[in-house]
């Protein structure tokens, strides 16, 4: 499948608000609706972010399995739900000594929804959001329990990426105590530099690097974020990576035009043909990714603790 690409949609994310773009799906029924939509579009795999019925973040069981549910009984897309969560509603409290944290007891349970994938952050984050810094810590221990965790329940992570040292240390100490088989699918995030705190811009010569870094084994895709979203992809491609787009990484189509979540994935799938690759469906991806090839169902089991 030399010539088959896995492209991902981020349809939410957990930074975005309507306000800042109307078309934001962040309701179950609104992201089912645009999921469903992308895949008919070549989108093989989903990364999800649930939010609570007031629009904030949320890792909420019971929100991601409707979510989950919902797209599953439109389509067989691969269902990655976060682990990271978000920047307000449930996923974040102040400390005693007023700094803001992204909760780990939130965070973790994005793992009992009933997804195939979950990611996987094995890195710790400071973000700037509104004003507002905060703390997502996640220390090698946190990151062991992350993936210890994925394992027992046949979850395959996504690594999320932001630097160099994120794949030498983190990702690649976890990856050799024997805690994911291969292929390792990495997601390397470029051009977030400005919120996060060691996060990587996106440069041709950047992403080169970060690819050059990967451990033996990875296959990799690439999330540009803001004007980065479309360059990047088209390079991840030239050093045979994969592809991700979604109102999670880049709100607008051109400058002052509003993005749908549509609107992306015509346009990267149409580029993605012209550069003489096919999108990849979802059995394509699982066998590309290593996941089980029969359609994975639901597993409520797993969905409210």
């Amino acid at each position: 499948m030399s010539n088959k690409v896995i492209i991902t949609i981020a349809p939410t994310g957990g930074m975005a608000s309507k306000a800042q773009n109307p078309h934001l799906p962040t309701q179950p029924d609104e992201i089912a609706r645009d999921v469903y939509d992308c895949y008919n579009l070549g989108a093989s795999v989903v990364a999800i972010h649930a939010r609570r019925p007031d629009h904030l973040a949320t890792c909420n069981p019971a929100i991601y399995h409707d979510i989950n549910t919902r797209i599953r009984q439109k389509c067989d897309i691969v269902l990655n739900n976060s682990t990271g969560g978000g920047v307000n509603g449930d996923m974040v409290a102040q400390a005693p000594n007023g700094y803001w944290e992204i909760l780990w007891e939130e965070r973790i349970k994005g793992m009992e929804a009933g997804a195939e994938m979950c990611t996987l952050d094995a890195t710790t984050i400071n973000c700037m959001f509104e004003g507002k810094e905060l703390l997502m810590n996640t220390p090698p221990e946190r990151c062991r329990e992350l993936a210890i965790e994925m394992r027992k329940r046949g979850i395959k992570p996504e690594w999320e990426v932001f630097s160099p040292t994120h794949i030498l240390q983190d990702a690649t100490a976890i990856i050799e105590a024997g805690l994911d088989e291969p292929p390792f699918f990495i997601n390397l995030v470029m051009g977030v530099h400005r919120a996060f705190q060691n996060a990587m811009p996106y440069s041709p010569r950047y992403l080169q690097a970060m690819v050059d870094l990967l451990p033996a084994g990875a296959i990799f895709g690439v999330s540009g974020i803001g004007n980065a979203q479309l360059p990047a992809a088209m390079n991840s491609l030239l050093l045979g990576g994969h592809v991700r787009v979604g109102l999670e990484d880049n709100l607008y189509f051109s400058q002052g035009v509003h993005a749908t979540n549509q609107m992306l994935m015509e346009r990267v799938v149409r580029q993605v043909r012209d550069m003489g690759y096919e999108p990849a469906t979802p059995a394509e991806a699982r066998q590309m990714m290593g996941l089980p090839l029969k359609q994975a169902p639901v597993r409520a089991e797993f969905a409210l603790g």
